[in-house]
């Protein structure tokens, strides 16, 4: 239930977004704010969603967090948590990224979904999210915290917009009825040098179980997956820090591959 009022909802997603642009981290809002909860949490995320819409490109899909067993014991819950997508953060592979604008990212290895039909909770399976999906490709997430030091707890993440950056899309389009995508492997690298291995089955035992997650989540507030979003399951890794100059690589086998650049 919500405790915050509407005022302390804008006025903190001001100060989430003030600390973006600033490039300037705020204090966890779980410390100063400690009455936060999980729903006074969406409704500051929703706040900036709108404004972030308007003069980004449009709502392009979600993301989904929390879907790792550790990260989710980490942060003392027993679910994930989503973030909005904006259309001119969804970027092809080879792209150059920005770290300079960002405050402490990291980047991590994912499968996209880009549905073919929409979804609409409650009660959407596993098999619901396949049978919706027009494909999959290879992806990478870069995260940023807007909180102070990654210090964060779960009202913390999922106001900041799941602590959500950008993505880059791998250019291979596989059906997902061609590929087990709980066995699917990863090889993320930086500069060639293997530094993470994950499989599909990180994600929840496997990806499409976060997007039926995500639907019946969004389902709850009355709001749908649209054809064409793109989708963010989760990372099939630990995140890697982003260090500028280097390469970050993602190695899917048959799935294809999807490379980032980061500068200056």
């Amino acid at each position: 239930m919500s405790v915050s009022t509407a005022a302390v909802h804008h006025a903190l997603a001001d100060a989430l977004l003030l600390a973006e642009l600033r490039r300037e981290p705020l204090a966890p809002l779980s410390a100063t704010r400690p009455e936060l909860t999980v729903q006074d949490a969406y409704a500051i995320q929703a706040i900036n969603a709108a404004t972030l819409a308007a003069t980004h490109g449009g709502v392009a899909g979600h993301k989904i967090g929390l879907t790792s067993r550790a990260m989710q014991e980490m942060l003392g819950v027993d679910e994930p948590d989503y973030g909005h997508l904006y259309g001119d953060r969804v970027h092809p592979t080879s792209t150059t990224i920005d770290a300079s604008a960002l405050i402490a990212p990291r980047i991590e290895p994912e499968i996209a979904f880009v549905l073919g039909a929409p979804l609409s909770g409650p009660g959407v399976t596993a098999d619901d999210v396949l049978a919706a999906t027009e494909h999959v490709v290879p992806a990478l997430e870069v995260i940023d915290s807007r909180i102070a030091d990654w210090k964060i707890k779960l009202v913390d993440t999922i106001a900041d917009n799941a602590s959500c950056a950008s993505v880059v899309l791998g250019d291979r389009r596989t059906a997902p009825a061609a590929v087990d995508l709980t066995a699917a492997t990863v090889e993320l690298r930086i500069d060639g040098e293997t530094v993470q291995q994950g499989t599909g089955a990180a994600v929840l035992g496997h990806p499409a179980r976060a997007i039926a997650w995500l639907a019946d989540a969004l389902g709850r507030f009355g709001v749908g997956l649209e054809a064409g979003q793109v989708l963010m399951p989760g990372s099939l890794t630990a995140a890697v820090p982003l260090a500028p100059g280097t390469v970050v690589s993602a190695d899917f086998g048959p799935l294809g591959d999807v490379e980032a650049r980061v500068g200056p």
